[in-house]
């Protein structure tokens, strides 16, 4: 697998980026991918392991070790179909997949992980460059009427598998544009949108029917579409953030981190400023900015607001500051709590931990800035630290705390469908099908807030269950 020897003649050597004092004045991707050959020596350091534990850590089972290999020998074209025979889009993942498939690679035992990710995104980009990807037109139709509602990672792969089974799909989207999650909550520097066209116009030739603009449980109802289409599937994401419970929360000054990001994105898109900010511009140029919230979506706050041309920006995360190295003989093969520092935080960010936020000042209705105090855990309970009061200079506060579940009204309140105890859409990963026998759920609806692999994950299976449950039988990939 590989070179035999390669790991212990080739260190790991990694994508780069562009300097931050350039990135930051644009929104566009700014990784500088290997050369051919670096990419194939990065390869060829796969090891005949014995039991690849990154087939586990990947949640879409990707078969690392053997499009490793074949980009090694060179064949490209190989490695590409083993990567699409379980993921139908490892451009999205080789981009913004955190990779727990690195983190289980046996390598990583001494901190040396195989570039999976980047070797990955290599192979399908130049699948895309030579022309190699191309609709997968079902030889039959099956008769058979899916409606997919969401657009996201999950019902995208989801509609895209059941087109190529034979069926019928249309994928029934709110916004304006397909993508989700994909196209309005990450920031363009990280993902450029067309990325997401070029796999619609794929889809469409494959049969799959997009209906935008279109909000099922307000713009047509559910029962409509349960008397039209054969099942249904619940594809949408976590969209009910978590709110920020203190004095203050109200002033206009404290938004939720999606609502600046789809903002950002939509004005990127050329939409007009009233289009993009119907709520009114939501911008950071000159202001302080505080964003609550130490996960990914708070550092593409970050990134955005640097781009925009703020006068700070702070991060802070109520959680202690994880270690800078994880002790490897509790952890591995499995994701290691450790301390991540991303592209943006290198763009110009503060950073701090253990900070609970109390109340948030405000001036003539306007925030002014947020009054903190530090933490700290003792027997496993969080108390605050005596005398650590302190307040954060804030123009403008971005609550970046997760999220709650799927939203209820509308969708799922029309729906009617049983609940998990989390407000999540209840559904096993077998069949994937909820209490109403003619809909199943998938994805972030399904799971809760997650990462883009397992939206793909979900889509993919809850197609083959789909197929199943129609056919009686199903060729579709698990």
């Amino acid at each position: 697998m590989g070179k035999e020897t390669g790991f212990l003649e080739l260190d790991r050597k990694d994508r780069t980026y562009a300097d931050a004092q350039e990135r930051v004045k644009h929104y566009n991707e700014f990784v500088i991918p290997h050369q051919e050959g670096e990419l194939k020596a990065q390869a060829s350091r796969c090891m005949n392991c014995g039991i690849p534990y990154c087939h586990n850590g990947c949640p879409v089972n990707n078969i690392i070790p053997d499009w490793n290999h074949l980009t090694y020998e060179g064949n490209w074209q190989g490695a590409l179909e083993v990567l699409h025979s379980t993921n139908n889009f490892p451009e999205f993942t080789g981009r913004i997949c955190p990779a727990p498939c690195e983190a289980s690679c046996t390598l990583n035992i001494v901190d040396q992980p195989v570039t999976i990710k980047s070797i990955e995104c290599a192979i399908v980009d130049k699948g895309w460059q030579e022309g190699w990807i191309v609709p997968q037109i079902p030889a039959k139709r099956t008769g058979k009427s899916v409606a997919v509602v969401g657009s996201g990672p999950a019902g995208m792969a989801a509609a895209q598998q059941l087109a190529r089974a034979g069926h019928s799909v249309t994928l029934f989207e709110k916004n304006d544009r397909v993508g989700g999650l994909l196209r309005y909550g990450i920031p363009d520097f990280k993902l450029e949108k067309h990325l997401i066209n070029r796999r619609i116009v794929q889809m469409e030739a494959e049969g799959v029917q997009f209906r935008t603009s279109t909000e099922v449980g307000v713009t047509i109802s559910v029962n409509s579409l349960k008397e039209n289409f054969d099942a249904i599937v619940l594809s949408g994401g976590a969209e009910d953030p978590r709110p920020l419970d203190i004095p203050g929360f109200e002033l206009p000054g404290v938004r939720f981190a999606m609502e600046f990001l789809t903002q950002q994105n939509k004005r990127n898109a050329g939409d007009e400023e009233l289009r993009a900010a119907p709520r009114g511009s939501l911008l950071a140029t000159g202001k302080h900015v505080v964003v609550i919230g130490g996960g990914d979506t708070g550092s593409d706050c970050v990134g955005t607001s640097i781009r925009q041309g703020a006068a700070s920006v702070t991060q802070i995360e109520i959680m202690p500051k994880p270690p800078e190295k994880e002790d490897k003989a509790l952890t591995w093969p499995n994701w290691p709590m450790k301390l991540r520092t991303s592209s943006s935080h290198e763009e110009g960010c503060e950073r701090d931990w253990a900070i609970l936020t109390k109340r948030v000042v405000g001036e003539g209705g306007q925030v002014t800035g947020l009054d903190c105090v530090r933490v700290e855990w003792v027997d496993g309970k969080m108390q605050e630290v005596p005398g650590s009061e302190f307040t954060l200079k804030a123009d403008l506060i971005f609550l970046a705390m997760g999220f709650l579940g799927p939203r209820k009204q509308g969708l799922l309140d029309q729906a009617g469908v049983a609940l998990d105890p989390r407000g999540n859409v209840a559904a096993n990963v077998i069949n994937y099908q909820t209490s109403d026998p003619k809909i199943w759920a998938c994805g972030d609806m399904r799971r809760g807030q997650s990462l883009v692999v397992w939206a793909i994950r979900e889509g993919r299976q809850c197609a083959r269950a789909v197929d199943e449950a129609l056919m009686g039988v199903s060729e579709l990939p698990r």
